[in-house]
């Protein structure tokens, strides 16, 4: 596969308080993301999950190293317009990228700033909402909408633009049950329909297991890497650096301890309702 994102040695230290030392909130980063995949990268808060986000399509630059897409590296000024084309970013709060008091133009505005003629903007606007399953709101104002409507038009106006990727930094974070469950159907249909790369920042368990890589990040390092169903089942390890793990994976474990012949991977609940009622 190609690769959209590659992190060679990233380094990054915020500014640091008068008479403090700088720490480094990412600290070597080594992360290849493929064209097409849908990878999770999982962290507890100061972990550096969002800091690396805001690298991949440049809202920060390296403090050292390198990161590159597809090809182009986000520390040359004079290509971070193109780097911006083929990367989006959806943030944990719609209220900050909803910029316009109607819907459509909402939408629009991303790919007006990109200087995208008239009548493709409007091509552009109907196509991202029926994507996002916003269509019917089209003439709404967007601050009447709830918090899962708002996101999913946030993610409709990176959509315009026609990313190959998009970066979503905890973007279901201050969301409710349902408004995640609307955005996180949204971002497997444009993954699995549309060939979108996805990559979520996230801290929730159940996101993490509908991915096809999860990446766990601890004090700005990646400390593992690899499929759910590999990674989402070490319990100690994920605890040791103040991670839960999925429900289903410590219902399976418990079963287990009280002699069930179940597998720890079925990660799903549907999955684990199988495998326990095969098990009887």
């Amino acid at each position: 596969m190609t690769e959209i994102i590659q992190t060679k040695q990233l380094v990054f230290a915020y500014p640091a308080e008068e008479g403090a030392a700088a720490v480094n909130a990412l600290d070597g980063v080594d992360l290849t993301i493929e064209q097409g995949s849908f990878t999770v990268i999982l962290g507890h808060n100061g972990s550096g999950k969002s800091t690396l986000a805001k690298h991949m399509n440049a809202v920060l630059l390296p403090g050292g190293g390198t990161v590159w897409v597809d090809g182009m590296d986000t520390k040359d000024e004079s290509l971070l317009l193109e780097i911006r084309r083929q990367v989006g970013m959806v943030f944990q709060n719609p209220d900050n990228q909803i910029v316009a008091n109607v819907v459509e133009e909402d939408v629009a505005f991303g790919p007006e700033n990109l200087g995208v003629p008239t009548e493709e903007i409007q091509e552009r606007v109907g196509a991202a909402l029926r994507t996002v399953g916003m269509d019917a709101f089209s003439l709404h104002a967007p601050h009447k909408l709830s918090g899962g409507q708002k996101q999913r038009i946030a993610i409709a106006g990176v959509i315009a633009m026609e990313p190959a990727c998009i970066v979503m930094d905890e973007s279901t974070a201050m969301l409710d049950p349902c408004g995640r469950r609307e955005v996180l159907d949204t971002v497997r249909r444009l993954n699995r329909v549309k060939g979108m790369t996805i990559v979520l920042i996230t801290h929730h368990m159940d996101e993490a297991a509908m991915a096809d890589r999860v990446v766990v990040m601890d004090s700005g390092r990646v400390v593992m890497d690899g499929p759910p169903r590999e990674i989402l089942v070490r319990m100690e390890d994920l605890r040791a650096i103040g991670l839960d793990v999925p429900h289903t994976v410590e219902l399976l474990r418990g079963l287990r301890e009280d002699g069930f012949d179940v597998p720890l991977s079925a990660l799903s609940v549907e999955e684990c309702a199988q495998a326990i009622i095969k098990s009887l």
